[in-house]
This record gives structure tokens, C-alpha cells and sequence, in this order.
């Protein structure tokens, strides 16, 4: 693999990083922001969840500017999405101005989750494309622990932390953004989409630069084939696509019903529940997203050797351990074991379905139709994720613990036997062989 294209998803990849930043980094200025405007809870809930409403919003629309003005348009926007919301978060002076400026880095979020996993899956060679993709998760996760960081070190500049804790966010928005007027297009977008043949050829020779001039025409003749056929050129919600449609789903659909967004918002809560005390709590939780990342590089590394469909098994066999071994340690009261089955939860996450979510959905659809794919997925993701979080407190407040982890584990079981009968193998497969084993045949009836 080209350096150069190792940088171009790793640009790409930020994204996610800034992603990951700013959803924690609200965690140290939360309880200064209720105190200083005085809000009631409901308020207070309302702006601490602005972000996650932007989010929904621009995972819903992210397909849109992706497709009408390119992927690298698309990019540079989220980058100066995530600046004008970072500065406007530090310099907020009522709780309206607050809010809407998270909501406005929250529809960053949401279209990155559509334009960098799409953008890199485009430029990635087959062999490579699961852990370039698959980088944007392991951004993710990095921005977590560094936005952790952030405001462990900034807690005592003075009364004004809480806004340096959120207004730092602008430098790296800002890096971000200058680096991606570094980045090609993609050629699926120029060729099937823009149909600039041209152009499309220049970056294809930079991607494939040990190939011969021969071999790169013949890539892009296929790309622009696929772009006339009758599955690229009919809408989006059709009989064609209802396989790539019910797999980017139900992959978002069994992501969050493993209760992961549960456990890493609400970890110190889960372990105060087994008697630790709060300090414990903390730092059990802080360990969780050290070995969020750390398997998070693990299934990045194993992604484009044992493959998708492989990784999803042993997630899958994770998570049904984990997850019932936690749920029998809260029926039982065997409470010291939980703090391990909740590790062993993170590393099957990570390894499983954190590493594979964003590559999977960005491999399934059809070049055209790729873009309004992963805002499905996305899209899919987001609302799943925000009711999750919505009703975790009142579930284990009205339910034992033991019947709602009992429940995750049910739906991993559903989850082990999709991956088993409609999940297929994406792995080493280019974008438009994967077209027609997807929608192929489907496209003849």
C-alpha cells in the first residue's frame, strides 16, 4: 500500500477523531454549565442532548452533500462545522446559544459518519480497505480518551475551564480542515457520479500507481458500467437494493441493542450497582476506554485477514458470554466478577461490531447509491443509540440489572444467527464486484 493513500485516509479518518472529542468533552464542563445558568434538569438534559439531535439530523442528511458536491466538499464541511461549534460552545453566553452550538457540531458528527468511511472505502485497494476504513473507528475511540485528557488537564486554569475544556476542540477542527484540501476526490464520485472520466483516470493512477495505464482504464471502464446499470440509475428504495438496505439496518439495529452506548455512558453507574465504590467506579471506567482502544487496533488488525463475517462471530460469541455472565452475576449476586464480564463486553465490542460497523455498510452498496446507504445506516445508528440512552436509567430503575443485560444477550443471540444466514464476506472484494453479488442478481428478476 502507497503511503500516500495510507494519508488520505488517515485525513479522512480524523473525523472521526474529532468525533469521538467532542461527544466526551462535555463530561467536565456539565455539571458548571447546569450551575452557572441555573437550569432546571429538564433544560439541562435538553442541552447536554443537543449534540446527539444534530447528530440525528446530519446522519439523515449527510447523503445529500456527499453526493451533490463530492466527498472532499463534504469533509471540509464537517471540519468547519466542528470549528464553528467548538468556538461557539467556548464564547456561549445563554444556554440557547450553548446548544446550538452543539447541535451544530452534532450535525458534523452525523455527516462524518456518513462522507469518511464512504471517501476511504473509495479510494482503499481491496486488500486494504478494511482497516483503512476502519481507522475512522479507531479515531473514535482515540478522541474519547484524548477529550478525557483535555479536561483532566485543564480542570484548574481557572473559572473559565468549562470553556477551554470545549473551545481547545478548534485546533485540531482547524488541522483537520486545512489538511483535507490535501485530499483527491474520489474516482467512484467523478466517474459514476460527475461522469468526468478524466479526472477520475488521474486519481485512479495515483491509487494504483504500480499498475499499467492499461489496467487502470479497465477499472475505471468498470466503475462507469456500473454507473449505467439499471440498479445505479433507479432510485434508492427499491426491490434492487432491499438486501444492502436490510443489512446496513440491522447491523446499526444489533450495535446498539448489545447495549454498548448503555455501558459507556453509564459504566460508573453499572459497576456502583456490584457495591465499588465511586472513585473505583471511575477508574474502572476509565480503564474501560483504554481497552476500548486497544482492541479497538486489534480488530483493525484482523479485519482484512480473517474478514468481516468472521470478526461479527467472535464479537458475537463475546458479547453472548459477557453479556450473560453479567446478567447471572446480578441475579446471583456474584457481583465480583462483573468489572471482568463488562471488559470482556468492550473487547468483544471492539474486536466484533466496533471495527466492522462503518467499513461493512460503506462495502454493501452500489456506487451511486452509496452515499444515501451509509446515512441509513448511520441514520439507523444514531436513533437506536439515542433511545438506548433515553431509557437505560428508567429500565434498570423499574427492572433487576440481570433482566436487562439478560436482554442484550438475547438480542446477541439474534445477532449470532443473522451474522450466521444473511450476512455475506466483503473482504478483498473491489467495490463493484461486491455491486453485483449484492444486488446482482436481484437487479435480473
Amino acid at each position: 500500500m502507497k503511503s500516500h493513500i495510507y494519508w488520505w485516509s488517515l485525513t479522512a479518518a480524523l473525523a472521526g477523531f474529532l468525533f469521538g472529542f467532542d461527544t466526551v468533552v462535555i463530561s467536565g464542563a456539565e455539571q458548571t454549565i447546569q450551575a452557572i445558568w441555573h437550569l432546571s434538569p429538564a433544560a439541562h438534559g435538553i442541552a447536554m442532548a443537543s449534540a446527539l439531535y444534530g447528530t440525528v439530523v446530519g446522519s439523515l442528511v449527510g447523503s445529500w452533500p456527499t453526493d451533490r458536491y463530492g466527498r472532499k466538499a463534504t469533509l471540509m464541511s464537517v471540519g468547519i462545522l466542528y470549528l464553528i461549534s467548538a468556538l461557539g460552545s467556548a464564547y456561549a453566553w445563554n444556554v440557547f446559544a450553548f446548544a446550538s452550538a452543539r447541535f451544530i457540531g452534532g450535525v458534523g458528527i452525523g455527516i462524518s459518519t456518513v462522507a469518511a468511511p464512504l471517501y476511504i472505502s473509495e479510494i482503499s485497494p481491496p486488500a486494504y480497505r478494511g482497516r483503512l476504513a476502519g481507522m475512522f473507528q479507531f479515531n473514535i475511540v482515540s478522541g474519547v480518551i484524548v477529550a478525557f485528557l483535555s479536561n483532566y488537564l485543564l480542570k484548574d486554569v481557572g473559572e473559565n475551564a468549562w470553556r477551554w475544556m470545549l473551545g481547545v476542540a478548534a485546533f485540531p477542527s482547524l488541522v483537520y480542515t486545512l489538511c483535507c484540501f490535501g485530499l483527491p476526490e474520489s474516482p467512484r464520485w467523478l466517474i459514476g457520479r460527475k461522469q468526468d472520466r478524466a479526472s477520475g483516470l488521474r486519481v485512479l493512477h495515483l491509487i494504483m500507481a504500480d499498475s499499467s495505464p492499461a489496467e487502470v482504464g479497465a477499472v475505471a471502464g468498470e466503475i462507469l458500467a456500473a454507473s449505467r446499470e439499471k440498479v445505479e440509475t433507479g432510485p434508492f428504495w427499491t426491490r434492487q437494493l432491499r438486501r444492502p438496505i436490510m443489512l446496513a439496518i440491522l447491523i446499526a439495529f444489533f450495535n446498539q441493542l448489545s447495549g454498548i452506548n448503555a455501558v459507556l455512558y453509564f459504566a460508573p453507574r453499572i459497576f456502583a450497582m456490584t457495591g465499588l465504590g465511586a472513585k473505583a467506579a471511575l477508574l474502572q471506567t476509565v480503564g474501560l476506554g483504554v481497552a476500548n482502544l486497544v482492541f479497538t487496533f486489534v480488530g483493525l488488525w484482523l479485519i482484512d485477514r480473517l474478514g468481516r463475517r468472521t470478526l461479527l462471530y467472535v464479537g458475537s460469541f463475546g458479547y453472548i458470554l459477557s453479556l450473560g455472565l453479567t446478567s447471572w452475576a446480578f441475579f446471583t449476586g456474584h457481583y465480583s466478577i462483573v468489572p471482568v464480564c463488562i471488559f470482556a463486553f468492550i473487547a468483544s465490542h471492539s474486536v466484533g461490531q466496533g471495527a466492522v460497523i462503518w467499513v461493512f455498510i460503506s462495502e454493501i452498496f452500489p456506487n451511486r447509491h452509496r452515499a444515501a446507504g451509509q446515512a441509513l445506516g448511520s441514520f439507523t445508528h444514531w436513533i437506536f443509540a439515542a433511545l438506548l440512552t433515553t431509557f437505560f436509567p428508567s429500565m434498570v430503575a423499574v427492572f433487576p440489572p440481570g433482566y436487562v443485560f439478560l436482554l442484550f444477550c438475547s438480542m446477541m443471540v439474534l445477532q449470532l444467527v443473522w451474522v450466521r444466514f444473511m450476512v455475506p464476506e466483503t473482504k478483498g472484494i473491489s467495490l463493484e464486484v461486491l455491486e453485483h453479488r449484492m444486488v446482482g442478481a436481484a437487479a435480473d428478476l
